[in-house]
């Protein structure tokens, strides 16, 4: 049973059939019926065969109403006010609540529709728009959005609750803004994505307070979500990104976000339900963010009234088969493919994400450093905006859509203390590091990382350290050393479980290491050594029990990746080009490596099939 040991503490489920690792329930995606008008920023309620898609813009705000029935669009009677990027909902057709807006300007206007007219109700305490909401007639909730005209400035933390006669302000979110989705009730929602900062907040209300919890894997705005608890139980679809509109959609099960099948029409800004997750519909929106690409189309969704999620390693009962079985990552299985190639060939660069959304930060490209950044989708890399200091060999840490990139060797002598962070457009300055280096190991996400060893100045200082620090979102703090202090290696995982692997010790020419370290969050532990001792590598993984490290250089630029299963090192298949210095991002299953130290553009991705086991017990 060594095999298996990750299985301990996960509950036993039952099966009708053999689910593979992190496999959703089957939902899909299929036509509806097309509305009359085109619009985007238009809001929706209802249900898949009775629902409301409600005002929006064409080309500025309108009080068009259409009612759905599950195969046709009728317009029905309008609301009184003319407005966009409202928030509706309702359980059906006939009894549905309307309120916020864009008339121009922002307003706190709410409208209840009782199946024949609009009536003007008890008005919320903050005008706004571009705000989310979920619940019913008599018991809403309006979260966050913003009471500016663009560029969206001011955005609003304000969270209103309607008891079916009044308004009244309770507990704010967290992070403001608007553009977000909601679904559930109003006292069991959701708030997740926004136009403010990565896109991938996620937070959940309870019903007196908000809790930030696991953030989507693809940060977007003008998304859009259904479900009823926001809790546990939500679809998240569709959405803007810095790349343009997305057919992305997430399933929520209350501690994490699965992809499931993809929407036909990449749109954002769209009118939806928003009250299941296994019978919704989207209806309308925009493709570019503007009035130039609005959409009349309508999708609906239908998927099993149950999700059955399998984990790596989790043991399971198929009811079908009559067996336990475990899902196992058979590890000589994955295999290395060619991706797309950077814009600019260059080594030393920072590297987040994975195979179909990575980022790619500065480096060193030939004639001294590069501020490039590029962004890669899963087949091309697209040139974005630079940072603001050039630099190589920095630490970085985060997703393609929120990242830092920190320290490092810029322009100038001296090696940097600078921390720069993204938010999906733009690079902007925050809290530096304590102490300047380069070569060190960037862990983790844009607001709780690790920075692990490096070289400092002068030259009359050791030739690496082992000293450590943890970014909070806001400034960095030094936490204990590693054991063997190193520069050039490898590091990969999360704030709180995180893994460190090779590196060289000495000056150049360097020999690498092999030493191996685990960090639990408050101490380093030595772990099994790599089976090639080597520098300058590619890592990634999801936490120390389980990681990839490529590449590296250990008499000559080389191609062996190693595979960690908690214990010991196993060769896989190794990388088609030889290469040092190029940065690496991902898990174990799905990870990505670009450039090397002789300036390459090419990439590599690296993909683990999985499969299920039967457990013989004897």
């Amino acid at each position: 049973m060594s095999k298996y040991k990750e299985i301990k503490g996960f509950k036993v489920q039952t099966l009708a059939s053999d689910t593979a690792v992190s496999q959703a329930a089957t939902g899909t995606w299929a036509s509806g019926g097309t509305m009359n008008t085109d619009r985007w920023g238009n809001a929706g309620a209802g249900i898949q065969t009775s629902g409301l898609s409600i005002n929006g813009q064409n080309p500025d705000s309108t009080n068009i109403v259409e009612e759905y029935n599950g195969t046709s669009w009728t317009e029905i009677a309008e609301t009184n006010n003319s407005r966009s990027f409202g928030v509706g909902v309702g359980a059906n057709a006939e009894a549905v609540l309307h309120f916020t807006g864009w008339g121009p300007p922002t307003t706190a206007t709410n409208e209840l529709w009782n199946g024949s007219a609009w009536t003007e109700t008890t008005d919320l305490n903050t005008a706004r728009y571009k705000a989310c909401g979920a619940g019913i007639t008599t018991a809403a909730i309006c979260i966050a959005g913003t009471s500016s005209s663009p560029p969206d400035s001011n955005r609003l933390t304000v969270v209103e609750v309607w008891d079916g006669s009044s308004w009244t302000e309770v507990a704010e979110v967290n992070t403001g803004g608007g553009d977000a989705a909601s679904a559930g009730t109003s006292t069991d929602s959701i708030k997740a994505g926004t136009s403010n900062g990565p896109g991938t907040q996620v937070e959940t209300w309870d019903g007196s307070s908000w809790t930030e919890t696991t953030e989507l894997n693809t940060g977007r705005y003008y998304v859009r979500g259904s479900g009823p608890s926001g809790l546990t139980d939500t679809l998240v679809f569709g959405g803007q990104t810095p790349g343009g509109a997305q057919a992305i959609t997430e399933k929520w099960d209350g501690s994490s976000w699965t992809e499931v099948a993809d929407m036909a029409t990449a749109r954002g800004a769209a009118a939806s339900t928003n009250t299941t997750s296994t019978s919704a519909w989207i209806a309308g929106g925009t493709n570019n963010g503007g009035t130039s690409g609005d959409t009349a189309v309508t999708e609906e969704w239908t998927a099993p009234s149950t999700f059955s999620k399998i984990n790596l390693g989790q043991v399971y009962y198929n009811s079908g088969s009559n067996a336990f079985k475990v899902t196992a990552q058979p590890v000589a299985g994955g295999s290395w493919a060619s991706g797309g190639s950077l814009n600019t060939g260059r080594g030393y660069t920072g590297m987040e994400g994975d195979s179909t959304a990575a980022i790619c930060i500065g480096g060193y490209g030939g004639p001294g450093n590069t501020a490039d950044t590029e962004l890669y989708d899963g087949t091309s890399w697209t040139e974005v905006n630079n940072l603001n200091v050039a630099r190589s060999a920095m630490g970085s840490a985060g997703t393609y859509t929120a990242a830092l990139a920190f320290a490092g060797n810029p322009p100038t002598p001296g090696y940097s203390v600078l921390n720069e962070q993204w938010d999906g457009t733009n690079w902007t300055e925050v809290g530096d590091v304590n102490v300047a280096r380069y070569g060190s190991a960037g862990i983790g996400t844009s607001t709780a990382a690790l920075y692990v060893a490096g070289r400092i100045r002068p030259a009359s200082e050791p030739f690496s350290i082992g000293n450590n620090e943890s970014w909070n979102g806001s400034s960095w703090t030094e936490i204990s050393n590693i054991n063997t202090g190193r520069i050039q290696l490898g590091g990969t995982g999360i704030q709180t479980a995180a893994i460190v692997m090779g590196g060289t010790t000495t000056p150049p020419q360097a020999t690498g290491v092999a030493n191996n370290e685990s960090w639990d969050g408050s101490s380093w532990t030595e772990l099994g050594d790599l089976n090639s001792a080597r520098y300058a590598v590619g890592s990634s993984s999801t936490s120390y029990t389980d990681a990839l490290v490529f590449g590296g250089y250990i008499t000559s630029p080389s191609s062996v990746t190693e595979s960690w299963d908690g214990t010991s090192w196993t060769e896989v298949n190794d990388l088609s080009t030889a290469r040092n210095f190029a940065a690496g991002a991902g898990t174990t299953t799905d990870a990505i490596v670009a450039g090397n130290s002789a300036n390459s553009a090419s990439s590599e991705t690296w993909t683990t099939s999985v499969s299920n086991s039967t457990i013989t017990v004897g």
